[in-house]
């Protein structure tokens, strides 16, 4: 029984994870819904998304500095 919560409690905090790296890459490219917006309001934690957004930003950052390094010649 314990085991089962727990598994429970970890796909559940994967699934939040998961949830607000969707919702900052939606956002990030400026496709989110009302409704998941809505959902990210009232349940989601400040924290959270910020540290999704760094996450994001930088690599972001990363992946323009390769594309230019393999166009750009040496």
């Amino acid at each position: 029984m314990i085991a089962s919560i727990r598994s429970t409690l970890a796909f559940i905090a994967k699934s939040s994870i998961i949830n607000t790296f969707k919702s900052v890459a939606a956002a990030f490219f400026g496709v989110q819904n009302e409704s998941n917006r809505k959902r990210d309001f009232s349940q989601g934690k400040l924290s959270h998304f910020i540290i999704a957004g760094i996450i994001a930003v930088l690599i972001f950052i990363t992946c323009l500095i390769a594309v230019v390094s393999l166009v750009m010649p040496s």
